[in-house]
């Protein structure tokens, strides 16, 4: 990739906040604290949105271009899932597969102050992706929620590439603001960056709360870095978050990542790894995953999990089934793949709702109100010995 054209700092002092300031006071979204609980900084809310409302915790199934690969939306309906993610960049250029292409395509983009060209993998074609244009591209789409174009590299990246990403994304969100045609139809997140740096963090979450936007994203994480230092960011990036507005925690979908993390205050996730993984054959359990292609299933006359409510698992189609042609399934490993990732979350919000209201749990919008384990004894203790460490860690930095 070529190096990106240098910043000017001064730019972030001069920069006219004009027009961001014209942009919105009416937000088209709406968040109510139902529940918190008492020990973490985990909560259950109702964050209603111009097409219905969404329980949080959730977790948002990626659907590249606009719908999950190998599920219908009647599908997804019968999952208990209201809300799930398109991809700006292939919506907008070529619908095709694929992640953010920030990082997926690293190698084929380049990052400047006006936006990031990309040059197409398939016929070498350059593409300029600016934030007006991509504000542009997801006010046609009419999405409830616009993700801002940021500046985003790899969580192991180091150095003043990270303090330049950072301070860019800032700088494109202002630009986003203005460009925004619907800014009382639709919602823009701004999406924190700062990399494992915690001055950046924080200089980032200063800059940005100041803008009037309806939610925040933490981007820039669950990249291969260590857990601690994962956790870490995300911890300090909730104390300093608006406790009004929602907060969505990016690429995250580990199902102990999904737990800690709405202990730290996070309440939307979104990952392609359960769905990636269904589409090799592999069944996600509560205690890890089930390889259907390994020859020791090719006599299992168990469902995936006994327990699972999904209509794969209820249908009766058995293990030994599933692994004689994982392809021709390969829908109903993304049925089942689906459901856990999505009651995951479910589970925690009835949960928590459960313990601080006393027993009244919430009842989704599709009748469902699934019973799971008390906030405090899903985490554990462990998990609440590692929630305190990082409230100490973040107090001596």
């Amino acid at each position: 990739m070529a190096a990106p054209a240098a910043d000017c700092n001064t730019c972030d002092q001069k920069h006219d906040m004009a027009a961001v300031k014209a942009v919105s006071s009416a937000l088209p979204l709406a968040l109510r604290i139902v529940a918190e609980c008492p020990v973490t900084k985990a909560r259950a809310c109702v964050l209603a949105l111009p097409h219905g409302s969404v329980n949080t915790p959730v977790f948002m199934p990626v659907g590249t271009q606009g719908t999950m690969k190998g599920i219908t939306a009647e599908q997804l309906e019968q999952l208990d899932c209201h809300i799930c993610l398109g991809n700006t960049y292939h919506l907008g250029m070529r619908p095709d597969s694929g992640g953010f292409q920030m990082v997926s395509l690293v190698e084929l983009s380049e990052v400047t102050e006006e936006g990031v060209l990309f040059r197409s993998p398939y016929d070498g074609k350059e593409i300029l992706l600016t934030p007006e244009q991509s504000i542009s591209i997801q006010n046609s789409l009419g999405s409830d929620i616009m993700m801002q174009l940021d500046d985003v590299v790899s969580s192991t990246v180091t150095g003043p590439r990270v303090e330049e990403a950072m301070r860019r994304s800032v700088r494109w969100l202002d630009r986003c603001m203005a460009a925004n045609k619907n800014p009382h139809r639709q919602n823009l997140f701004a999406i924190i960056q700062g990399g494992l740096n915690a001055e950046l963090r924080r200089t980032c979450l200063d800059e940005m709360t100041k803008r009037d936007v309806a939610g925040f994203a933490i981007g820039g994480l669950s990249g291969g870095e260590e857990k601690d230092d994962f956790w870490k960011m995300v911890t300090l990036s909730t104390d300093y978050l608006p406790r009004e507005k929602p907060r969505y925690l990016m690429g995250v979908g580990y199902a102990v990542d999904l737990v800690v993390c709405v202990a730290l205050g996070c309440d939307m996730f979104d990952c392609v790894f359960p769905t990636r993984t269904a589409r090799f054959g592999s069944a996600l359990v509560p205690w890890g995953s089930l390889q259907i292609r390994h020859k020791q299933y090719a006599k299992d006359f168990q469902p995936i999990d006994p327990e699972c409510q999904c209509p794969t698992c209820k249908s009766r189609l058995v293990n030994a089934k599933l692994s004689h042609c994982p392809g021709h399934n390969l829908h109903r490993f993304l049925i089942h793949s689906g459901e856990y990732s999505v009651y995951k979350t479910i589970k925690l919000s009835t949960s928590l709702e459960k313990k601080c209201l006393g027993g009244r749990g919430r009842t989704s919008s599709c009748g469902k109100n699934p019973v799971g384990l008390a906030i405090k004894s899903e985490i554990n203790q462990a998990g609440l010995m590692l929630i305190h460490q990082l409230r100490l860690d973040n107090s001596a930095a």
